[in-house]
């Protein structure tokens, strides 16, 4: 256990099992509503919440919270079911709230019974009326004040399906002058006649999920009932419910949800773009849900991976889409078998080599691993190469085929590029070569280096096959967060381009759901509809190259792997903000959270800088910079302190590394937070 990145939830967990709470026993659920696909979001509270029952020898069960049957569906509850497992998790038990609904109902007339709980008859427009807002205060239905006989009488004849919807909910009586509007006599049960997927037309009130979760989690004595930020504010409603049903002591302990650049997470959203068929469906590969990951060509140990190295915080933050794609490339490489395709094929006719003849070459599937083994590769006259691997006019540090060029083909020779050959407009359709008959496996014996190396596929050996070349779905690093915009105005429309494309005859048995690296590309998935879909680009040295160059000596764009710098370069550069103020709305929304500081270095090359790996109770340290190397030469002496760290600034790459936060001072020195406090507490 000690192995394992500490967080906060953990670490309340180990001094739980120390105090002896639970009688050292630890149960946990993941709860979803069936009302939708689970996404990446969905997979960093599985890893969670089934990891830390895994890890402390404990339970963790699935349970549908499935208390409104308008939204709810059988293909919700089997896909999630999948996903899971797909995962890697198994659940302890299965159960659904609507197991429930009786139990639910008799606490219900509990609390009647206790005088805490009234029928109110007021319209959902007068409900809200009543209870005022932050600047209002709440005040008292005209139904507030009916006696339990009254109100049981009521209860159950809404039960008995007496009312039409909309005409009497069910409220808990607690304080209308709260300043948590949860508190404001909330709803427990309202009228609702739809048919439910488990239990049919049985019930006509169906409790309200504030209600039904505690209840739920107290029912199975879930010990630590651990949720997503947003539902902080509900917390002293969940105790209350808890506390006044008499029931079990659940606990609810709240973590930052993930958000990630250029992906949206709600699952309304996520149902809009496939109502209006913006996507292909749930499953569609740029969607961010598990079954499109999954069938992108996303890897569960790459899921996993991700979601451990994001670590577990109380603070909300962006996390960069690239973590995601890094950590798939991480796991791809290890295992996925190398193979070449051509995907805008360009004829390249070796004259030297005779025709009709065939030579079989011997190519590693994985160089990370010998075991995977080799495939044999036909080499003939004709090839196809890439058309962006040719030039008639290269710049300087491009190192592929061009007249007069000399390049290696993968595994097989080195060749001289002698003619081009164009159509009536002017296009390049065939490249003339020819081969050094000594080079073959691609080596020189006279040992002069060749900067260059294609891939390519023997034109008569090729398979067609169509390729799908996926991007990111948004075109905007935080799409929906635009003033005046909606997020369907941000969509990319180039987030999705196929080619017919030729690959070697290896992948001519490719089984739907097996991944290849298809050399100097990317990552490619077989898709159960038939082609490949690219799960993952590979980095690309020349692309990288080509945007330092002045403008003339760079090629125009080239498909789908310059589509973002022409995004970029369409987008109108930010204004400066003009100077001035920090006014209170602009201060209010820093997130200041205690921090420990575990590491503190000097920085070589920086006359003002000291490095800080501070401990914010997320499960990992995070890397801060900070200019107070005037106030401690020997940065050793802040180990251990506790600082106060601005927690959702964007990170920062600095030419010494990234910086992830800000530890505040004044006056050059440190402002120290309370010993009292632990990492990860929030400073108000």
């Amino acid at each position: 256990m000690s192995d394992v990145p500490s967080h906060f939830i953990r670490d309340m967990i180990v001094e739980d099992r120390a105090k002896g709470g639970h009688q050292g026993r630890v149960a946990t659920r993941f709860p979803p509503e069936p009302n939708g696909y689970l996404h990446i979001g969905h997979a960093k509270a599985i890893c969670l919440n089934f990891g830390l029952a895994r890890e402390f020898g404990g339970t963790c069960n699935l349970r549908f919270d499935d208390t409104n049957p308008i939204t709810e569906d059988v293909e919700y509850v089997d896909a999630i079911q999948s996903d899971i497992r797909w995962l890697g998790f198994q659940w302890s038990a299965l159960y659904y709230a609507s197991d429930y609904f009786e139990q639910l109902y008799q606490f219900a007339e509990k609390l009647i019974q206790k005088g805490i709980a009234y029928v109110d008859s007021l319209d959902e427009e007068q409900i809200r009326d009543y209870r005022g807002n932050y600047y209002v205060k709440g005040k008292p239905s005209p139904f507030r004040d009916r006696t339990v006989a009254e109100n049981l009488d009521l209860f159950r004849r809404m039960r008995a399906g007496e009312f039409k919807e909309g005409a009497h909910v069910l409220r808990a009586k607690i304080d209308l002058n709260s300043q948590n509007m949860n508190m404001r006599d909330p709803l427990l049960y309202r009228i609702r006649y739809a048919p439910h997927h488990r239990t049919g037309t049985k019930w006509c009130i169906y409790p309200m999920y504030d209600y039904a979760h505690p209840l739920s989690d107290a029912i199975e004595q879930i010990t630590h009932s651990i949720c997503t930020l947003e539902f902080e504010a509900h917390r002293p409603l969940y105790d209350w419910v808890i506390r006044e049903c008499e029931t079990y002591p659940s606990q609810q302990i709240e973590f930052a949800r993930l958000n990630l650049t250029y992906t949206v997470m709600s699952k309304r959203k996520l149902l809009e773009l496939v109502q209006k068929k913006l996507v292909s469906g749930w499953d569609d590969p740029r969607m961010p849900t598990l079954a499109g990951l999954r069938r992108r060509g996303f890897t569960p140990e790459a899921l996993r991976t991700f979601c451990e190295r994001i670590g577990v915080a109380k603070a909300d933050s962006t996390v960069d889409v690239g973590l995601l794609e890094h950590c798939l490339r991480e796991d791809l490489n290890k295992k996925a078998p190398r193979v070449m395709a051509v995907l805008r094929p360009l004829k390249l006719v070796i004259e030297n080599f005779p025709e009709g003849e065939t030579r079989e070459l011997e190519a590693p599937l994985n160089p990370e691993d010998a075991s995977a083994g080799s495939r044999k590769v036909p080499f003939s006259r004709t090839v196809y190469i890439e058309q962006d691997d040719f030039r008639e006019d290269p710049p300087k540090e491009f190192f592929r085929l061009a007249p007069g060029r000399e390049v290696r083909l993968r595994y097989a020779c080195v060749l001289t590029c002698t003619d081009v050959k164009k159509d009536a407009q002017g296009n390049v359709i065939e490249l003339r070569a020819k081969m050094d008959l000594d080079s073959w496996g691609g080596n020189t014996t006279d040992g002069r280096t060749i900067k260059g190396t294609l891939h390519w596929v023997s034109a008569a050996h090729a398979q067609s096959a169509e390729v799908r070349l996926y991007d990111r779905l948004f075109a905007v690093e935080n799409p929906g967060t635009t003033e005046g915009k909606s997020f369907l105005e941000e969509l990319n429309p180039a987030s999705l381009q196929t080619v017919q494309a030729a690959v070697e005859p290896y992948l001519a048995k490719a089984k739907a759901g097996e991944i290849y690296q298809f050399e100097r590309l990317g990552y490619f998935c077989v898709d159960s509809a038939g082609g490949f879909n690219r799960a993952v680009t590979l980095k690309d040295t020349w692309a990288k190259i080509e945007k330092k160059l002045p403008a003339a000596a760079a090629k125009p764009p080239r498909g789908d792997e310059t589509k973002v710098e022409k995004r970029k370069k369409a987008e109108p550069a930010a204004a400066a903000a003009p100077p001035g103020e920090v006014g209170i709305e602009e201060f209010n929304k820093l997130d200041l959270r205690v921090g420990i500081v575990r590491e503190a270095g000097l920085v070589d090359g920086a006359d003002k800088l000291i490095r800080c790996l501070v401990d914010l109770g997320e499960g990992r340290n995070r890397q801060i910079f900070a200019g107070l190397r005037q106030s401690y030469p020997d940065p050793a002496v802040l180990v251990g302190r506790r600082v106060i760290v601005i927690a959702n600034l964007k990170p920062r790459q600095m030419k010494f590394g990234l910086s992830e936060g800000m530890i505040l001072a004044g006056a050059h020195k440190l402002i120290a937070a309370d010993d009292a406090t632990k990492p990860g507490d929030k400073v108000s």
